[in-house]
């Protein structure tokens, strides 16, 4: 009998990183302490949306948080509710790969959980999404998500305004030891809200740097990514190479080499 319970064992059983009726008791179990201590209920707010996740997304998808400006501070939600053509909520919101145990926030989020790519499956693999919704009637009504190319590291989520077309857009930081600095991965809305935006990617470390910037002057953001030289004295700046977006091959493009390219 023991050898036929060991053997039949799946994802219905074991502890909370790889049964889904413990982790989904220990997610009611949350949302219904964040009830209680809550004093200031609205419609849609972030425990109704970890409600909805929890019965309309798969096991394992959690609503992340950022990073407390100083040490005691007190994480918040990456949630931000605004008024722009609608009452809408942006959510960064963190899926587990299907055939992994599911993941836990603190392994995807900060710094240390940065170098989590180079041995994902252990700790299980996040998938990130930027999600918009709209509150319609005190139900969220899902308008766009979109994929962030990243596996673990986050630390904010915040909205900024491009000035050179006046072009707001949603900009996720995340921490990278493996470059020694980090990334931001930048969604414009060129097409306004209810249009998925558009994904560039900007970074710095030791010997990485890409820039945001405006090459060609049309409505999409370019970049000018830096190449370095270095050696056992120092570490120099060799060139900066513009990158424009294409849109009709659908990739950022140079005319330094029309081998060149990338997707964001």
């Amino acid at each position: 009998m023991i050898v036929s319970v060991a053997c039949t064992s799946n994802k219905k059983d074991g502890d909370a990183a790889t049964s889904e009726s413990k982790e989904k008791e220990i997610r009611e179990y949350n949302i219904d302490v964040a009830k209680e201590q809550s004093k200031n209920r609205f419609p849609c707010d972030t425990i109704a949306l970890r409600e909805y996740l929890l019965e309309n997304y798969p096991p394992g998808s959690y609503l992340l948080e950022n990073e407390p400006s100083t040490i005691y501070g007190v994480p918040k939600s990456a949630v931000i509710y605004f008024k722009d053509g609608g009452n809408f909520i942006l959510a960064l919101i963190a899926r587990s790969k299907e055939s992994e145990r599911f993941i836990e926030k603190k392994n995807i989020q900060g710094y240390e959980s940065s170098f989590v790519t180079l041995d994902s499956t252990k700790l299980g693999t996040a998938f990130f999404y930027l999600t918009l919704f709209e509150c319609k009637e005190n139900n969220f009504e899902k308008i766009w998500e979109a994929e962030v190319p990243i596996h673990g590291g986050f630390s904010k989520m915040s909205i900024k305004n491009w000035a050179p077309k006046n072009i707001k857009y949603v900009e996720l930081f995340y921490e990278d030891g493996i470059i020694s600095g980090h990334r931001k991965y930048n969604f414009f809305l060129v097409n306004g809200w209810r249009n998925p935006p558009h994904l560039l990617e900007t970074y710095v470390g030791i010997v990485h740097k890409r820039t945001l910037a405006n090459i060609n002057n049309d409505k999409y953001p370019d970049y000018y990514e830096y190449r370095f030289i270095e050696d056992s004295m120092r570490i120099r700046v060799r060139d900066s190479i513009p990158f424009y977006w294409n849109e009709k091959r659908q990739l950022y493009v140079t005319d330094k080499n029309p081998r060149w390219f990338r997707k964001y």
